[in-house]
């Protein structure tokens, strides 16, 4: 199986932005942490982070024939990218979205994501293990 880790704006600046509430851990030691448990699995997988909602949604129309399944993150973009959404459902990928904090107990403008209307699951609030979740989830229904 081959996954593509796309994670949305502000997740390069973990261990900086809002420690109270994404933790003192970085970007780079997510990285390492997804790494890390692919490398367990055996799974094949790329991790891509843009700032730029254009970036993200041609980095998942890229995801078609290259890869099996996708992990997002789209931070920010979760609840006003119409385009994110659209690009999930037109390459078609089985997708799980994932948020390191519970956008649920957060302001009310975060409760309302448009990429869970194509995920197929949503795993909020559990941190860095939301992304081992998500690929054991993909790794075991496909």
């Amino acid at each position: 199986m081959k996954i593509k880790v796309i994670n949305g704006p502000n997740l390069n600046m973990l261990g900086i932005r809002e420690p109270d509430i994404y933790g003192k851990n970085t970007y780079k030691d997510l990285c390492e942490f997804i790494e890390d448990f692919c490398d367990e699995k055996e799974v094949d997988f790329e991790i891509f982070q843009s700032n730029f909602e254009g970036a993200i949604v041609t980095e998942i129309q890229e995801c078609l024939g290259e890869f099996d399944a996708i992990v997002i993150n789209p931070a920010a973009y979760t609840h006003t990218s119409v385009a994110i959404l659209d690009a999930l459902k037109a390459v078609a990928l089985p997708t799980v979205e994932v948020h390191l904090s519970d956008i649920d107990e957060r302001e009310a403008f975060r409760k309302f994501s448009f990429i869970s209307l194509y995920a197929e699951k949503v795993i909020k609030g559990k941190g860095f293990e939301g992304y081992k979740e998500a690929i054991e989830y993909l790794v075991n229904k496909y």
